[in-house]
């Protein structure tokens, strides 16, 4: 009898020996293997430590890498941290400590629950964005970013948080609030820092066709560029003056009835002298701009707004005066700032107009749209006939958009153009725990960026981490701020950069992490991007992912990186969810899971395993504990069985040799596509028939440990190593199958009268017909008692006698 499986003992040792071997250290300039590049996001680490659903993704990974190692391949699977952020910033105005050593607190904390995880991970290529030398090139690349064009210095309406003392991206602030925190979010104008997202939109449309990725995070970033193909047209304002608006319909032109311009834009400001309302106007401007562009479009219900009285635009079709309102929906930041309406073929105008009392003008035939004759009223489109417009009543939607584009283009009026949703990304931040940005403001007004050997910019140790009256932190570093070296004297920048900075392109610097010379080797990226599997949280579709194929192709054209898109294959998992079935959190912190308690009570092996196993990666689940104790028993076991020297036998006695190669065949297909609930199932179903046998030949418990490895690597090891092996498992040769020996020999088919079944019958699928049939007379030999006047036989399903 073998001794009892204790996890404790066994997770110590192995995790002991993985460290002082350095088993997972990878040799990155090892090209003589195939390569295989596995990677997490990495997590921010917070002072809570890991939950549990940090395990769930990187167990993912951690079995793909180390079945890929298996393999033949050699694998990258890194680990590192992305740690700048709010939370350590705000322990350091609450404490007056450096941030610094909270972060590097909770890196240590962080890195140790995932050692005892046991997961495959290369220490020596660990990374943290706010190492200065990471942050060194994150500050290099945005030189570069601005020296290319891409990184501007532009006065625009930001969101502005108070509390946390800061501008928040779009993304970062949800139903006019931040998302860390909860605080009120306002807009206001500041001098910002902005990446030119836009002028990578069809290039990152582009590159959505080459990578596997989730068609719906594909279609989140699409939408989220917004592609739209139109005609920008000029209106004159009655009295002088002049905009544009674009539009995708402009067959709909002659059904204009008003316009609708940003409040907070350019237009309205140089006609707030003409306006006659213009308390009203400016009351509802005041009230915009405390709203976020996502309460203002996205999650704008309302359809509210303000006619600026005593003015009138033409229509330049028709001649005819427009009046002119403002609305929240239409932002100054997108597009021209203003657009047309045309209330009977666009719900958002229709619910406009009803609200304000505007008329409307139906300009395509195919519905009645009087006020009282519908409630929902969508454009009509594709093969409707154009009414109430000129010449071009009549015509059909589609040739109507080519001849009065035609029209407005020969009055000089109007141009051919494509218009995008996306918009800048607003780099700044007056925050203290971030990249310090690289320049200085010279006293001519100029702007320099260090050169760089300057570089690190590093952060000023401060006694006050707090800003005051909208200003930066780094406003309080006085004599950090004031630059006089190699001629030039000026102000440091006190803003600092975001924390999607770093991660926006740390998958290459764990390639090449020492790297003194550049952000990391070319012939080594050449290698190794891109990135093979990458497995997070679907919450980053239009944040930390879109930022990373920026920047990665913006160093693609720049000659920087050898690969257009960063991440081959992207995977979401699912959440896990307290046994309540709702996402673990404070609400409800009696659901909360630590994953460190069920490591202690169970084992890392457990853990990995249940959480593999409780359904489809990319499915949210809730937490079992009565499933949690079922891993721990299928553990038990394989570690009773497999530890018995005398239930292995060395040589194959055919008892097993099908559902052996069946489950390595599933296993190895189910792993590659991550469908890891089903492998473990296959590799329960083999173990069940080994106890049914009650041995089993060398050959088949050493690849089903291979296999069981991967999923609970420590049990593994020790199985491996009590069956007299000196070497880690993780090198060893991935289990192969014979496709033949997969396939069933026998099958049973209905032994039928009269096409009644009357029995069954277990026959090799090879068996000649004669022969069958002779077996199945003798199955239902009682039965036959009438002259048999046919015998049909359909092979490998039924043998039918029929009698009189």
């Amino acid at each position: 009898m073998s001794e009892p499986y204790n996890h404790k003992a066994i997770e110590k040792k192995w995790q002991e020996y993985w460290k002082e071997h350095e088993t997972f250290k990878t040799d990155v300039w090892d090209f003589s293997k195939p390569k295989y590049y596995a990677l997490d996001m990495f997590p921010y680490p917070s002072g809570v430590g890991l939950h549990a659903g940090h395990p769930e993704g990187y167990t993912a990974t951690d079995i793909m890498s180390r079945m890929k190692r298996m393999q033949g391949y050699n694998v990258l699977h890194p680990m590192g941290y992305d740690s700048f952020g709010l939370p350590a910033e705000q322990y350091a105005v609450n404490t007056g400590h450096h941030p610094n050593g909270f972060t590097q607190k909770n890196i240590e904390t962080f890195s140790k629950q995932l050692r005892e995880l046991g997961f495959d991970y290369d220490w020596s290529k660990m990374i943290s964005t706010s190492d200065p030398e990471f942050y060194k090139w994150t500050q290099w690349i945005f030189k570069k970013l601005y020296e290319a064009g891409y990184a501007k210095h532009i006065d625009m309406p930001v969101n502005w948080c108070e509390e946390l003392g800061t501008v928040l991206s779009n993304d970062e602030v949800i139903d006019g609030k931040s998302e860390r925190g909860g605080y009120p979010v306002v807009r206001k104008n500041m001098k910002q820092w902005v990446i030119d997202q836009p002028a990578f939109a069809e290039k990152l449309l582009e590159g959505l066709n080459e990578i596997d990725w989730p068609e719906s995070t594909k279609e989140m970033q699409r939408n989220w560029i917004g592609k739209s193909t139109g005609v920008e047209v000029k209106f004159q304002i009655v009295g002088g003056g002049e905009f544009s608006i674009f539009t995708t319909c402009i067959e709909t032109i002659y059904g204009i009835t008003f316009m609708v311009l940003a409040p907070d834009g350019d237009i309205v400001k140089g006609l707030m002298d003409r306006v006659e309302n213009k308390e009203e106007v400016q009351a509802y401007i005041d009230e915009t701009v405390k709203k976020s562009d996502m309460d203002r479009t996205e999650l704008n219900k309302t359809k509210s707004g303000c006619e600026l009285k005593g003015l009138h635009c033409i229509n330049p079709v028709n001649g005819k005066e427009v009046r002119m309102f403002i609305g929240d929906f239409v932002l100054a930041s997108y597009g021209t700032g203003a657009v047309m309406a045309v209330p009977t073929h666009d719900q958002r105008d229709f619910e406009y107009a009803q609200a304000h009392d505007i008329e409307m003008i139906q300009v395509i035939d195919g519905a009645d749209v009087s006020e009282h004759a519908f409630e929902k009223h969508d454009y009509l489109g594709k093969g409707c006939k154009l009414i109430n417009s000129e010449e071009f009543t009549g015509m059909v939607v589609e040739d109507a958009k080519e001849a009065i584009t035609a029209k407005l283009e020969k009055m000089g009026v109007a141009k051919r153009t494509v218009n995008y949703k996306f918009r800048e990304w607003i780099f700044a931040r007056q925050r203290y725990w971030g990249e310090p940005v690289p320049c200085v403001y010279k006293e001519d007004g100029s702007i320099y960026f260090l050169p760089d050997d300057e570089l690190p910019l590093v952060l000023p140790e401060l006694e006050d981490y707090k800003g005051k009256n909208g200003k930066a932190p780094l406003e309080n570093a006085t004599e950090w701020k004031q630059y006089d070296r190699n001629g030039v004297k000026g102000t440091r920048e006190t803003s600092t950069m975001p924390g999607s900075a770093g991660s926006s392109w740390y998958y290459m610097r764990y390639i090449d992490p020492h790297n003194d010379k550049e952000f990391a080797n070319q012939e080594l990226l050449k290698h190794w991007m891109p990135v093979d599997l990458y497995v997070g949280g679907p919450e980053h579709a239009v944040g930390h992912l879109m930022y990373s194929r920026i920047w990665n192709r913006f160093l693609f054209d720049q000659g920087l990186s050898p690969v257009k898109e960063p991440f081959k294959k992207l995977v979401h998992q699912g959440m896990i969810l307290g046994s309540n079935g709702i996402k673990m959190g404070k609400r409800f912190p009696e659901f909360v899971v630590n994953p460190s308690d069920v490591v202690e009570e169970y084992g890392a092996d457990t853990l990995r395993l249940y959480e593999m196993f409780m359904g489809p990666l990319e499915v949210s689940k809730p937490w079992n504990d009565s499933n949690v104790q079922g891993a721990k028993r299928f553990i038990t076991r394989v570690w009773n069985f497999f530890t018995e020297p005398e239930n292995i036998i060395e040589e194959d006695d055919g008892k097993l040799t099908r559902i052996y190669h069946q489950t390595v065949k599933k296993v190895t297909n189910d792993f590659e596509a991550l469908g890891y609930n089903t492998a473990i199932s296959q590799m329960m179903i083999f173990v069940n028939e080994v106890y049914k046998a009650g041995r089993c030949p060398r050959e088949f418990a050493e690849g089903l440990i291979k296999m069981l490895s991967c999923v609970c690597p420590h049990v593994g090891e020790e199985i491996w190593q009590r069956m007299g092996h000196d070497d880690t498992i993780a090198f060893e040769p991935w289990p192969v199958y014979d496709e033949a020996k997969t396939v069933e020999d026998t099958v049973e088919i209905a032994v039928q009268i009269n096409g009644k079944t009357k029995g069954t019958l277990a026959i090799g699928k090879q068996d000649p017909k004669d022969e069958v049939i002779a077996k199945a007379k003798d199955v239902i030999a009682d039965k036959l008692t009438g002259n048999i006047v046919k015998e049909i036989y359909v092979p490998g399903r039924i043998v039918n006698i029929v009698m009189k």
